[in-house]
């Protein structure tokens, strides 16, 4: 009887293709603890500790509420490098949008916010808002400040959001990071090659091959 070889996963094997001159690839920090395999896909989560978060209210508006960051650390990891606004909708409301223009939630006056990665409370002035009045948080994230992690379909801390994908096998233990090479941006991925977590949905396939897509990374089938 023969021997049955099963060969395992080959570093790369889902790029379908890259552009010219490794402009799909980066190397990137792999956090602590983590063991991902070839051909995974990857989340990045921001290291609280070296964002810088600046609140402020819109020089102009009707109201004088003031706004303020919550006790540190005032940021998690689903925080995004950039301006986050926030319009208000009456007096004691704003609407909030990410710097990717995205909506993440109304904040209420005198009510802590903690949606989108930032944490803040907006506080009434003797004069009250009115709709139209803008409030800001900006962040100030370097390319160090953030670190990546296997996507977990099942998280809730980012990373469920998948933003690249793993060309090597990478193991790092509780104490230090690794650098790696990935693909994260402008490339096509076989979605057959990719190592999906086993126990991954349809919906949540789904939702991240739209997440990849976002970033100019195409899963075909």
């Amino acid at each position: 009887m023969g021997t049955v070889l099963t060969e395992g996963r080959r570093p790369g094997e889902a790029i379908m293709s890259e552009a010219e001159f490794h402009r799909s690839r980066d190397n990137v920090v792999i956090a602590f603890s983590q063991d991902i395999e070839p051909n995974a896909l990857l989340a990045k989560l921001a290291v609280a500790a070296g964002v810088v978060a600046s609140p402020s209210a819109k020089a102009g508006n009707a109201g004088n509420a003031t706004i303020a960051m919550g006790v540190a650390p005032a940021t998690t990891s689903k925080v995004k490098d950039g301006r986050y606004k926030g319009i208000a909708q009456t007096a004691t409301t704003a609407r909030w949008e990410d710097p990717s223009g995205k909506e993440i939630g109304t904040s209420t006056h005198g009510a802590e916010f903690n949606k989108g990665g930032v944490k803040f409370t907006i506080t009434a002035g003797g004069t009250a808002n009115v709709a139209g009045d803008e409030f800001y948080v900006d962040v100030a994230a370097d390319a160090e400040d953030f670190q990546y992690v296997d996507f977990n379909p099942a998280g809730t801390d980012g990373s469920e959001i998948p933003v690249a994908y793993s060309i090597y096998a990478v193991k790092t233990p509780a104490d230090q990071t690794a650098k790696t090479a990935v693909i994260s941006r402008s490339a096509q991925l076989n979605g057959n090659c990719i190592a999906w977590p086993d126990s991954i949905t349809a919906a949540q396939k789904a939702n991240a091959v739209q997440a990849l897509e976002e970033r100019g990374i195409i899963v075909r089938y």
